[in-house]
């Protein structure tokens, strides 16, 4: 695991960043640390799962369970235009 060391920080940044950790109950320490995991959370290859980060986001909240209608027509085909 590795360690970091942040010098000359300004004093409201950390007054603030006190406050976000007390709001999201955590430390400064884990603040700062979901902070950066969150900065960089794209994958490498530069490809963004949107799904894994709502649930990360959101999961924690629970989810809803939603009852859908049977379908009751096929879907139509689209309508594309022809091309010149």
């Amino acid at each position: 695991m590795a360690a970091i060391s942040v010098r000359d920080l300004d004093e409201d940044v950390a007054r603030r960043l006190k406050v976000r950790a007390a709001r999201h109950g955590r430390s400064m320490e884990a603040e700062v640390r979901a902070i950066l995991t969150d900065a960089v959370g794209a994958r490498e290859d530069g490809q963004f799962n949107l799904a894994l980060a709502v649930r990360e986001r959101f999961g924690a909240i629970g989810g809803v369970d939603l009852e859908l209608p049977p379908r009751q027509d096929m879907p139509r085909a689209a309508d594309l235009p022809k091309l010149p």
